[in-house]
């Protein structure tokens, strides 16, 4: 019985050990067939088709480079081993086994000469070695520096941020060219799908170590390869001046609603369509960055297309070419900056009611000509419109500064009714620019000498940053979230008047004016308006207005000559308070009164703001309740022998 057990034991045993090795053997055939590392354990992310690229977590030890080849190599390698292993022995051994046996006794019975051909043997095989290994270390000599001086400073670097595992081989991540510093090259750099590591950090670990400057990052994180490239591209050219044949050459070519902003890298024009791109331009610097070579740049290119210009400078000085070009109006003081803007403001809502009545298939030109308004220093312009509101103001007016409202209504209407707004500041946050919603208006946005705290606040969508610099005229044009390196086109001050009058092209419609009027004193708020902004635009005949044309597919108010006789298709209806044809210089009137009928050109803000601060201004012949009432010929006398500095100064502290 106890035999039969330890047989009975013995049996199960070798039954174990043949299924095990059975087992063994079938894996180890799946393992070879599929291309598996042989000992089971899975080193790296490869598969059967795709390479590895990085060490999976928890591998201790070193990691061959076999591990990182894709299945198909391993299995071709291991095919191919097997095929001229089993060739050769099937050669010696079996089809020429008579002539192998021979040669064996020989070399058995006199082994001097097996031996002096193996020493001959040796000694070339030990040559050629040297040679090739002399060879592939001068060959390699620059890949093996690049490998000691770039990519393992660089994986030491990132293997942290990334979590990367110690065994990881930086060649199967970072794929880096020898002339990584040149321009056009690419680096590419894989990264784990998990993405848990900061995008800023790593852009930063790789423009550090590797000594980057004017690279470009594109992230590519969806799906199952995820990576980053980062390409060095050709900077602009250290000038692009307007003197230069070429550069005028393409000036003179661009669009009427594209104007050349400047140059940027590998020599690509860069140009913003103001139609189909961005209706309006933020130009965002600190002092000294060119914001008025910028304006500059932009509104000669426009002016010579034919369009006008409206120049907003509380400094008065920031474009003195621009001063007297026709289709210029150059406002300086605040109390004409604040009626400028009303003014836009309603001819903004002339040009809706006249696009709504071309109808969809119009021409835009019919509309009106292209109007740029140029306001410069927003920072301090807005807090000196909103102070000047605040002087001006009386019982019942709205709190917010109709001007700030007109600007922001200007910024929100379509690029259909040709109004685009060019704004400049030092730093455009969103308090300085009405709000978030306002500074979203400008989808290009031009960059120069900005702040890391700028480029998060203007340009949060781009990153990382590109490095700023001090080179005169270099700026980043930001628009479709992309940023350009642009090398700004540089006109001198003569340069600009020039282009700006030389084959000027009219605008649709007939000539083009100098100058807006300034709106009509009813239509002001504060002015028998209760509510904030601007209310809608009062019908006059043609007759009755000078600031608005009878036709509205015709911009150009009617001659003088024959003011009462209106257009064909004018749409106007008759004043309700015609003026007197006789006027009393010793009437006494509100002010509200004088502006209205006696005082044409001086708004009811402006007199109300000369009433306060300009000590000149008559004083009240008596009152009406509690409005106080004064002269019309003492006002008129004022009117005209005020200076304009008086009664528009800038300074309002």
């Amino acid at each position: 019985m106890a035999r039969r057990a330890l047989d009975r034991m013995a049996q199960t045993k070798l039954d174990r050990q043949v299924e095990e090795t059975v087992e063994a053997l079938v894996f180890g055939i799946g393992r070879f067939l599929a291309g598996r590392p042989m000992d089971g354990v899975k080193r790296t992310d490869a598969t059967f088709w795709r390479p590895g690229t990085r060490v999976l977590p928890k591998v201790e030890g070193r990691v061959s480079r076999s591990s990182y080849r894709p299945g198909w190599q391993r299995l071709t390698f291991r095919i191919s081993t097997l095929t001229v292993l089993g060739t050769g022995g099937f050669q010696a051994g079996w089809a020429h086994r008579d002539t192998t046996v021979a040669t064996a006794r020989e070399i058995w019975a006199d082994p001097d000469p097996a031996l002096a051909a193996l020493e001959q043997t040796g000694i070339a095989a030990a040559s050629t070695a040297a040679v090739g290994t002399a060879a592939y270390l001068a060959l390699t000599r620059k890949r093996r520096e690049l490998m000691r001086e770039w990519v393992l400073p660089l994986h030491e670097a990132l293997a942290l941020p990334l979590r990367l595992p110690e065994q990881t081989d930086p060649r199967r991540y970072l794929h880096i060219p020898r002339n990584f510093s040149e321009d056009g090259a690419v680096i590419r750099v894989d990264v784990p799908g998990r993405l848990d590591f900061s995008k800023d950090l790593v852009a930063e670990i790789i423009t550090t170590k590797l000594a980057l400057e004017g690279v470009t990052f594109s992230w590519h994180l969806a799906g199952r390869e995820t990576y980053v490239t980062v390409k060095k591209t050709r900077r602009p050219p250290a000038r692009a001046a307007f003197k230069d044949p070429k550069v005028r050459e393409v000036v003179a070519a661009a669009k009427e609603s594209a104007p050349v902003i400047g140059i940027g890298s590998a020599g690509r024009i860069v140009t913003v369509d103001l139609d189909d791109q961005s209706p309006h331009i933020l130009v965002n610097a600190s002092t000294g960055g060119g914001k008025s070579v910028t304006l500059r740049c932009i509104a000669c290119q426009m002016l010579h297309h034919g369009s006008r210009v409206f120049v907003l400078d509380t400094k008065r000085i920031s474009h003195p070419w621009a001063s007297g070009l026709p289709g210029v109006t150059y406002c300086r003081d605040i109390a004409d900056i604040h009626d400028q803007l009303i003014a836009l403001g309603l001819e903004g809502r002339h040009r809706t009611r006249v696009a709504d009545e071309l109808g969809i298939d119009a021409d835009p030109k019919a509309i009106g000509p292209r109007l740029l308004i140029l306001l410069e220093e927003v920072n301090t312009t807005m807090k000196q419109l909103a102070r000047y509101w605040e002087k001006t103001r009386e019982s019942g007016d709205p709190k917010v500064s109709p001007a700030i409202d007109a600007l922001n209504e200007i910024l929100y209407m379509g690029r259909q009714l040709r109004m685009h707004v060019l704004l400049v500041a030092q730093s455009a946050t969103a308090r300085a620019l009405g709000g978030p919603e306002a500074r979203e208006q400008f989808s290009t946005r031009i960059l120069a000498r900005y702040s890391l705290n700028a480029w998060r606040m203007l340009a949060p969508e781009i990153h990382p940053a590109p490095k700023p610099t001090k080179h005169p005229g270099r700026a980043q044009v930001v628009s479709g979230g992309t940023a350009r390196e642009t090398q700004v086109l540089f006109f001198t001050e003569t340069e600009a008047r020039q282009w700006a009058t030389t084959d000027k092209k009219p605008a649709a419609g007939g000539p083009v004016p100098v100058q807006l009027l300034g709106p009509p004193a009813e239509s002001l708020p504060g002015a028998g308006s209760t509510t904030p902004g601007l209310p809608p635009a009062p019908e006059q005949p043609a007759a009755a207005s000078e600031d608005r044309p009878a036709d509205p597919r015709n911009p150009t108010p009617p001659p003088a000559a024959a003011p009462a006789a209106p257009a064909a298709n004018a749409t106007a209806t008759p004043p309700t308070t015609p003026s007197p044809a006789v006027v009393d210089d010793d009437q006494a009137v509100g002010l509200r009164q004088a502006a209205d009928h006696h005082l044409p050109g001086i708004t009811l803000a402006a007199l109300r703001f000369a009433r306060a601060n300009d000590p000149a201004f008559p004083d009240p012949a008596g009152k009406r309740g509690a409005e106080l009432l004064y002269r019309v010929g003492d006002l008129k006398k004022w009117a005209r022998n005020r200076p304009r500095a008086a009664t528009g100064t800038t300074d309002l502290d």
